[in-house]
This record gives structure tokens, sequence and C-alpha cells, in this order.
């Protein structure tokens, strides 16, 4: 089990024995991390999933609207969704290629221009742009929070829950998928690009561009990975 589904699980089972409710607070990302025996950076990935599900908010400051607050208290639901959290890690890459081009492009043609989550990705694409400093797996690590801030842009809750819970599977089916191409340097190079033209047809106005561009972009990086048009849907 991966160290952030760890915290995931307890927050879960929090809820579940009642340790927490609804206007609860969790604990200090610092002090988690430490119970749990797990990093801050699997806490705040725990967190960020919360947040797309609908569970929790994540304040920024201090006062009475600091700290990560449960804003619904989903139990059942919240076991169905991390269930699913972990399973679409196991499915095919071709279902999880024709799921994203679905939400994604629907995503991307809704999102408004002024989308406070078309900020964090644009934020997320600076630190992407510079590639002597990144990895392999910290550019895929970006590039997944990058799609989901755009799908979160278009304030569709049940997308953002979907989006979250197939995280991991996109994650880890990119990361795998690079050792088939040819040349990773060229190819970050190309994402980097669509992504920056994604993201400007977003807050163009131009749904349908940026819809197009974000399906192009999704069934591109696996055909070029070596999967035909037929596995990528």
């Amino acid at each position: 089990m991966r160290t952030h589904q760890l915290v995931l699980t307890w927050i879960e089972d929090q809820l579940s024995a009642g340790g927490l409710a609804v206007g609860g607070r969790l604990p200090a990302e610092r002090t988690l991390a430490e119970q749990l025996k797990v990093s801050r950076t699997s806490v705040r990935e725990a967190i960020r999933i919360l947040e797309a599900m609908g569970v929790v908010r994540a304040g920024v400051g201090s006062g009475p609207d600091s700290g990560t607050v449960v804003i619904s208290d989903p139990t059942s639901a919240l076991g169905s969704a991390l269930r699913l959290h972990v399973a679409t890690q196991h499915l095919p890459v071709a279902d999880i290629v024709e799921t994203r081009v679905l939400l994604e492009s629907w995503a991307a043609a809704k999102a408004p221009q002024d989308a406070p989550e078309l900020n964090d990705a644009a934020a997320l694409l600076e630190a992407m742009d510079a590639p002597e400093c990144l990895s392999v797996g910290d550019f895929l690590a970006l590039d997944v929070r990058f799609h989901l801030a755009l799908a979160n842009a278009a304030g569709n809750t049940v997308v953002s829950a979907m989006m979250g819970s197939l995280r991991e599977a996109i994650q880890g089916y990119a990361a795998e998928l690079t050792a088939n191409l040819p040349d990773w340097e060229t190819t970050a190079s190309r994402l980097r690009s669509e992504h920056h033209a994604i993201l400007a047809a977003v807050r163009n106005g131009d749904g349908g561009r940026a819809a197009d561009l974000v399906a192009a972009h999704i069934e591109g990086f696996y055909k070029e990975a070596g999967l035909g048009s037929d596995t990528a849907g």
C-alpha cells in the first residue's frame, strides 16, 4: 500500500469511529505524519485527494478558517471511493485513456476563464519548465497535478472525485510507459508545449479547442509509448 493510502485509510477509520466529524479539523500535517510514520508529502497527497472528493477543505494561514476541515461525512461513499482509488491501479490502460479523454475534454470545455484553479495549473507548468531540476518521476507527478487542476476548474465535484480516484493509475501507467519512449527529453518538451497550449485555450475562452487539445495530448502520449490507436480508443 502506498504511504498516502495509509493516511487515507486512517482518515476513513476516524470518520467511521466518530473520531472525526463534520466541522472538525485534521491534526497538523507534521503531527499526522509522525503519528502514522509517513512523510509530510504523503499527508499532503492524501489531503489533496480528499479535497477533490469533497470530504475536506484545506485552509491556509491562521485563525478560525485555518487547517484542514472535514466538510462532509460520507463514510460509506468515502470507503467506496478509496476502494476505487486502489482498484484503478489495475485497470487496463485503454480504459484509463478513454475515461481521461471523456472527463478531461468535458472539463476543459466547461472551465470558466477565471477559475482560480487555472492559477494553480499555471504554477505547476512553471515548475515543469525547469527540466534540469526534475527527474522523470517528479515531472510526471507535476503532470498529474496539472491535469487534476484543469479538471477541478470545471467546478463539477463528481468529475473532480473521479479524476482524484484515477490519480494513482494515471501516474503509475505513465511512469511504466516512459520506458517505451525513444527519447524522454523530446517527449517532455512536447508535453510542456501542449500543456501551455491547453491552458491558453481555456483562459482564452475557447473551450472547444481546449477539449480537442486535451484529447490529442492524452492519446498522443500513449500512442508514442507504443500503444496503437485501437488500444487508446
